[in-house]
């Protein structure tokens, strides 16, 4: 992966010395694609066993996922390159505690509509979702997660009672630059990057930090990260926690970015029961 990683920014590279508006619009259209997100066969049955709703954002379908409860509504918004069935262990365990329980499926990835992805988009996605629905809390995993906390620094919504993170990256530079780093793009290119985002959103990518964003945010959250996390670095965990007040982080070791497992389950029961 590497190898075809470094083989295909060698080639934007040489695009951008000719015409490097081009060069940047390909690395960003790489970089917004996902390669997974489609749901696997295994995954119909249990998503499946749902309410299944399509909602509408501009041109974009978004497929919802709903589980019917008495007790508070959660929804739920995983991370690149997954889909809704990602959360069925948690699901499981708190249809048992009767939540009313709520997925859906990012731009690009499950059954939702768009072929490109990213972090403004899937936000835009959750308010949509969020006004139908209303939840009291929202557990966002990975880039679902800075989703959440850009949806909450935009809309504000004062009724959302809980906030929890799952492995969410700080801020879009980072991703960015690890983006950059991996496939070897040059400084044409990267500013080039820079450049469309700035003209499509009226902001640098530096301005879009979920971390700084939490200062504007009283919602109260739960933090958790781990360690040896090799996709989101634990020292955005630490930058989400020097920024975010009304949050509390808890440290894990061993559990890799998807945090899927019953200990992670455990806390967060604990916090959402309180």
């Amino acid at each position: 992966m590497n190898f075809i990683s470094k083989t295909i920014g060698f080639f934007v590279n040489l695009i951008s010395y000719i015409t490097p508006k081009t060069a940047g619009n390909l690395a960003l259209n790489l970089f917004s694609t996902p390669l997974r997100g489609k749901i696997k066969e295994k995954d119909f049955d249990f998503l499946d066993t749902a309410f299944k709703e399509e909602l509408q954002y501009e041109d974009f379908s978004i497929m919802t996922y709903r589980w019917l409860g008495k007790n508070k509504t959660i929804l739920l918004a995983h991370g690149w390159e997954s889909n809704a069935a990602r959360w069925r262990p948690l699901i499981e365990n708190l249809k048992k505690q009767n939540y009313n329980i709520i997925a859906l499926d990012a731009p690009a990835h499950g059954r939702s509509g768009s072929k490109r992805f990213n972090a403004i988009l899937y936000s835009e996605f959750i308010h949509i979702v969020s006004k139908k629905f209303n939840p009291d809390i929202i557990i966002g995993h990975s880039v679902g997660g800075m989703a959440t906390v850009f949806y909450q620094h935009k809309y504000q919504n004062a009724e959302l009672e809980k906030l929890v993170l799952l492995g969410a990256p700080s801020n879009f530079t980072g991703v960015f630059n690890r983006y950059v780093q991996m496939m070897g793009y040059n400084k044409r290119v990267d500013k080039k990057m820079g450049d469309i985002v700035l003209e499509k959103y009226g902001h640098l990518p530096d301005y879009f930090s979920a971390a700084d964003f939490t200062k504007e945010i009283k919602t109260t959250a739960l933090l958790i990260h781990d360690e040896r996390d090799r996709i989101i670095p634990y020292q955005d965990a630490k930058h989400f926690e020097k920024n975010y007040l009304n949050a509390k982080l808890i440290t894990t070791q061993g559990f890799g970015h998807s945090l899927n497992n019953e200990t992670i389950t455990e806390y967060i029961n604990k916090f959402i029961a309180v």
